[in-house]
């Protein structure tokens, strides 16, 4: 396990020194350039940012695919920076979702028996975050196969995938506020409030019906909104799902008379 994590991150390093000497030798190109008389340009050629984005792809996978979680980590710290810079390839995407599935649909125990050696609530919820910047059917139906493991999940990583879900804006025949719906029936059920996983769904709501132009099944956005102005839930939680009921519906009105 120590010489695999070792080996991911001696290949992190020397494609970070990689990416390091291809900006100096394109500032020495921009330098040589000023002495000829070329117009300056800071920019990468497109052959030099499809290697950079190809090399980071592919550290992303390999890093991710490791056992450890130190690997995971700086598989997603390299995926963050890529999306910071701006660089969201569908490679990059993918292994996100792998992330963000782990332990569910990719379980792996010491000998094939025990405990599970790769179940990292936490990666998967940066996973989670991080998806929300792909915006895609693949990222959607990635996120929505997380909810449907609400039974067993982590709720941090249920508020993350929630969140982005709102984010992505995807809703297709309701499919995502069903599933939403789902997992906020399930918490209900068992008694737990979780604070987070409400305002993130009073959250993605709001955005869903302000990016689908409204939400078909009313009923069933407003049966699961009240769940949050009862029970054990903070005032601060309370307080904001009236207020995203009112906003709901007074947006529904809207575009109702609109057609």
């Amino acid at each position: 396990m120590k010489h695999a994590i070792r080996a991911a991150l001696t290949a992190a390093i020397a494609f970070a020194l990689t990416l390091g000497a291809g900006a100096q030798t394109a500032t020495q190109a921009s330098t040589a350039q000023a002495a000829t008389g070329q117009p300056k340009s800071g920019e990468k050629t497109v052959e030099e940012a499809y290697l950079q984005e190809s090399a980071e792809a592919a550290m992303v996978k390999e890093l991710s695919h490791e056992d450890g979680l130190e690997a995971k980590q700086l598989a997603l710290d390299y995926a963050r920076r890529g999306v910071d810079a701006g660089r969201k390839s569908d490679d990059v995407r993918s292994s996100l979702q792998y992330l963000a599935l782990e332990n569910t649909e990719v379980v792996v125990r010491s000998g094939g028996v025990g405990a599970t050696t790769n179940n990292f609530p936490d990666i998967r919820r940066q996973a989670c975050i991080l998806l929300g910047n792909f915006p895609s059917a693949e990222s959607k139906d990635t996120l929505v196969r997380v909810l449907r493991n609400s039974k067993a999940e982590d709720p941090m990583v249920l508020a993350e995938a929630i969140r982005s879900l709102g984010k992505i804006g995807m809703n297709d025949n309701d499919e995502v506020v069903q599933s939403i719906a789902d997992s906020v029936s399930h918490f209900d059920n068992v008694g737990m409030s979780e604070d987070r996983l409400a305002v993130y769904t009073l959250f993605a709501l709001s955005d869903l019906a302000e990016k689908s132009h409204g939400l078909k099944d009313m009923d069933l956005v407003t049966s699961t909104v009240m769940k949050f102005t009862k029970g054990s839930y903070i005032k601060a939680v309370r307080d904001l799902a009236q207020q995203t009921l009112d906003k709901l519906s007074a947006y529904q009105t809207q575009n109702s008379a609109k057609q």
